[in-house]
């Protein structure tokens, strides 16, 4: 990207994902022919070898599986943030699923300003969308508000 982020390639397999979070959907491909969820997208089921897929929507749901506190150096577009979280999200739909984002305080919050003293493995959160250029909207994280 012009400010020295890394974008992710949307390449044939991973195209519909970044198309639903754009429409602020969470999809997982899944198998035509067994059913498995699987991520990152990819032309073949590494469970069933087959090459059928569809795009299921997912609740957004998910519980934090790990995480890690960048500190400089870092590339120099990401140094202005640092220290800054990077959680490792495990899905409801399936435990194998893990999505990395950030956890932020609100949906339009910003990837610094959660201590990441105050996060836990085991923490229940919730999917939100985030604009980041033009043509790209990223999956993020927000605490799930206890009931």
């Amino acid at each position: 990207m012009e400010d020295g982020f890394l974008e992710p390639v949307a390449d044939e397999d991973s195209a519909p994902f970044w198309a639903a979070a754009r429409s602020g959907e969470l999809r997982m491909q899944a198998c035509a022919g067994c059913g498995q969820l699987r991520f990152p997208p990819q032309p073949m089921c590494p469970h069933c070898h087959s090459t059928a897929s569809s795009w299921q929507v997912m609740s957004g749901l998910g519980t934090i599986w790990s995480y890690v506190v960048p500190h400089p150096p870092l590339l120099p577009a990401y140094e202005r943030w640092a220290p800054f979280n990077v959680v490792l999200v495990q899905l409801d739909e399936d435990p194998e699923i893990r999505l990395t984002g950030n956890l932020l305080a609100s949906a339009d919050g910003h990837v610094n300003e959660i201590d990441p003293a105050t996060i836990t493995i085991g923490e229940r959160v919730r999917a939100v969308f985030r604009q980041v250029s033009a043509d790209l909207v990223v999956p993020q994280w927000v605490r799930l508000e206890p009931s």
